[in-house]
């Protein structure tokens, strides 16, 4: 394979059904749940899927090989999603596709600012979404040929994962609540529970991410999204 086109596969082109076969996507995300999300989409996509949980494990993934297409979660345990995007816009050769993912309203717009294509709202479920917001940036020649009907489907990933990250939360908390870990858990949460249609969790982490920006005292915010976290781990049924 030609290591300067990110797009070259041979014996690999697209179908109708598979319209991303042959396209490697590095998903760049802490989140269990929506990692199994992604994995789903690219599974029933074509593409190969290859995953990392921090900045630092993408950049080491990066050293190795090119993905075709990067997905990266603004909101990382290690810092922000925008540093590697913007890193990754400037690089030359340059990733063929770079999206922004998060649970954040106001993510989008960091993340185009950084150099991103085109970026992904969570709860990203929609297999007609997400293979569209891929296929739109593809140069032609790796676009599938002939009419390609849509078929929609929804994903629902394993409940399993969303009670890993629950654990990851308890175990983020129970080490250190600095604003900075506090922030990083409110962005995480907002994004996992979104994904995870848990309405109640969403709209504690919206409130503690409201408190953090006003600059009052989080501890009760603290302390309800302790709960409901512990709530859910205890009954081991997150959704």
């Amino acid at each position: 394979m030609d290591d300067s086109d990110p797009f070259a596969a041979p014996h690999r082109l697209p179908t109708v059904t598979r319209p991303l076969l042959g396209l490697t996507i590095l998903v760049v995300e802490d989140s269990r749940f929506a990692c199994e999300a992604m994995r789903l989409l690219c599974l029933r996509s074509g593409a190969r899927i290859r995953r990392a949980d921090c900045l630092k494990s993408a950049r080491r993934h990066l050293q190795i090989y090119r993905p075709s297409v990067i997905v990266v979660d603004m909101g990382l345990p290690d810092g922000s999603g925008a540093d590697l995007i913007e890193e990754l816009a400037h690089t030359a050769p340059r990733v063929g596709v770079i999206l922004g993912t998060s649970g954040d309203d106001c993510a989008e717009e960091r993340a185009l600012e950084a150099g991103a294509d085109g970026f992904l709202a969570k709860p990203v479920t929609s297999l007609a979404t997400f293979q569209a917001e891929i296929l739109s940036r593809l140069p032609a020649d790796r676009q599938p040929t002939g009419p390609r009907i849509l078929h929609d489907e929804h994903i629902r990933p394993d409940p399993i994962a969303y009670h890993d990250d629950m654990a990851h939360v308890a175990d983020v908390l129970s080490e250190k609540t600095d604003p900075q870990t506090l922030d990083y858990v409110a962005q995480f949460l907002l994004g996992v529970a979104r994904s995870a249609e848990d309405h109640v969790l969403a709209s504690a982490a919206q409130a503690l991410a409201r408190t953090r920006a006003s600059g009052a005292p989080v501890t009760s915010d603290t302390a309800r999204i302790a709960g409901l976290v512990q709530e859910r781990l205890n009954h081991r049924k997150a959704i």
